[in-house]
């Protein structure tokens, strides 16, 4: 287990704006802590360096854990999972009514590991947006 060092924690938090770089939760509204997630895992030898540290919800993080892949849902095909650091958001996800809509492989991939869509997930993405909270589109 790697410990990430304060001044990489507040990088890496600053970076993210105060939202979970999978599913782009403001974390205030977060009742779990959030974390510091190693994007490829130490176990595969990924490093502690600021390139390879995301700001994940608990949510989206304790479902990811150490994958770096999975099957995506439509073709059961092997497909890297969405990375922060290299990859744009709404290249590869959109909102819709609180449910994040995946627009490629990668991003049905992760919505399906990370669990991204959860009923009580969408249910409070919709109650943040209607308060303006969160983005809408």
């Amino acid at each position: 287990m790697s410990t990430v060092d304060i001044a990489l924690r507040r990088l890496v938090s600053a970076r993210a704006s105060g939202r979970c770089e999978h599913c782009r939760l403001p974390l205030e509204f977060d009742d779990s802590p959030a974390s510091v997630d190693h994007i490829i895992a130490l176990k595969h030898h990924g490093p502690t360096i600021a390139e390879n540290l995301a700001f994940a919800c608990f949510h989206d993080n304790n479902f990811k854990g150490d994958n770096i892949a999975g099957l995506d849902p439509v073709d059961s095909s092997l497909t890297r999972l969405f990375n922060p650091r290299t990859d744009r958001w709404p290249e590869h996800f959109r909102f819709s009514r609180g449910e994040i809509i995946p627009l490629t492989a990668i991003g049905r991939t992760t919505l399906y590991v990370a669990n991204m869509n959860a009923p009580v997930r969408v249910m409070g993405r919709r109650l943040l947006m209607a308060t303006g909270d969160i983005e809408s589109a």
